[in-house]
């Protein structure tokens, strides 16, 4: 199987390359950066998107994870924070970056038996989760949802499931050492949501454990 992952220099990423390669899957991992066999691909850069396109020219994508994500508004004041070039930013990375990876890796994806795209979100999009604050991160994460719920009607005739996902709370530089759960563990049950996503859940937004998360 051959899989894409999107920010996969460290964290949850660099945890799902390392599953992924260690089962025997070849991995295809991307990083703003590049470099230690990883395409640079900056996410909001077209160019960027487009190269990688041609680097994976003809070659089949079992599965695409849309990993790369940022949080740039920890400890923004409500009164004097959250600049528009913040919102533009993380927008930018958090849904742009995603759509527009979907969308050039589709002849890709096009080429597998079983297509399969896993977008990462987290549970803080669910309107059931509003304890204020984040409000960039959030507004993001749930514009991701809904990309993902659409994106999976829109591509249920080419046969590509779509499989949305919070990822838990994960110490990682995002997450901080505070969170529930290491990448590691993070990674183990997200890499087996992502082998049990097919047509019948297509659409889907579940926890890495398994769970069903209210949208």
């Amino acid at each position: 199987m051959h899989v894409v992952i999107t920010g996969a220099a460290r964290g949850l990423g660099r945890a799902l390359a390392d599953a992924y390669t260690a089962r025997g899957d070849r991995v295809t991992g991307t990083s703003r950066a590049g470099g230690g066999g990883l395409l640079r691909v900056d996410v909001t850069q077209a160019a960027d998107i487009s190269g990688m396109g041609a680097a994976l020219d003809a070659q089949a994508v079992d599965l695409l994870v849309c990993n790369a994500g940022v949080y740039p508004d920890k400890g923004q004041s409500l009164a004097d924070g959250y600049p528009p070039q913040m919102w533009a930013d993380a927008f930018a990375v958090n849904v742009t970056g995603v759509f527009l990876t979907v969308q050039e890796l589709l002849p890709n994806l096009q080429m597998s038996g079983a297509p399969r795209i896993a977008i990462i979100s987290s549970q803080m999009a669910s309107h059931t989760r509003a304890p204020g604050g984040s409000y960039i991160y959030r507004a993001s994460k749930a514009a991701a949802l809904n990309l993902g719920r659409n994106l999976a009607t829109d591509l249920a005739h080419l046969g590509i499931a779509v499989g949305i996902y919070h990822p838990g709370w994960v110490q990682t530089d995002m997450g901080g050492t505070a969170a529930e759960i290491t990448a590691d563990e993070a990674a183990d049950g997200l890499l087996r949501r992502f082998d049990e996503l097919d047509m019948a859940g297509t659409g889907c937004f579940r926890t890495w454990d398994g769970r069903d998360h209210p949208y």
